[in-house]
């Protein structure tokens, strides 16, 4: 089993960048999968970014292509999400999400079997 905690959150502008931590505790965090999932009021949680375990192979929601990057740090247990050039449809709850039974990093949340509290992300105007 492992935990998640979220942190970095926070209400900045649009045009500014803001960097997510997932540390993670308990049984071997580096074996896991790592994503980053998205949730906004009245919506679906949506997938952001997923790592592999040793960070070698990323992949991004279309939405967040080439303004994110997932980035992991092992030694660390921790795993970021480097936000830049937010914009207001990037406001939403960020949630950490952690596996170790799948091959590869997978968009589906079902995927997951353990989450973090999520953090606030608010982008205004």
């Amino acid at each position: 089993q492992v935990q998640l905690v979220e942190s970095g959150g926070g209400s900045v502008q649009v045009g500014d960048s803001l960097r997510l931590s997932c540390t993670a505790s308990g049984r071997t965090p580096s074996t896991y999968i790592m994503g980053w999932f998205r949730q906004s009021p009245g919506k679906e949680r949506e997938f952001v970014a997923d790592i592999s375990r040793n960070g070698g192979i990323r992949e991004y929601a279309e939405s967040v292509k080439g303004r994110f990057t997932i980035s992991r740090d092992n030694a660390k247990n921790t795993v970021y999400l480097q936000m830049n050039s937010l914009n207001t449809e990037d406001t939403a709850v960020y949630y950490c999400a952690a596996d170790a039974r799948i091959y590869r990093g997978s968009r589906s949340k079902s995927a997951y079997e353990y989450w973090g509290q999520g953090t606030q992300v608010t982008v205004s105007s």
